[in-house]
């Protein structure tokens, strides 16, 4: 393993990098719906305590996550 590979679990780890976990899950999960709303497949959510499936067709995905502060 090389050097840029390696990193150092602290016990604060997660909470120093939230910000940068926070982008690399979001990616994530507009990539999922990026590819579900390709395919034509519906996806369902949680609204209003209740499972709702929504239809390819209304999947909004953001696309301004790749985006750097």
């Amino acid at each position: 393993m090389n050097d840029q590979n390696e990193f150092i679990l602290t016990k604060n780890y997660f909470a120093t990098h939230a910000k940068e976990i926070e982008k690399v899950l979001q990616r994530a999960v507009n990539h999922a719906l990026l590819m579900h709303k390709r395919l034509g497949n519906p996806i369902a959510t949680w609204k209003d305590g209740k499972v709702v499936i929504v239809p390819p067709e209304e999947i909004v995905v953001t696309t301004d996550v790749n985006s750097t502060e």
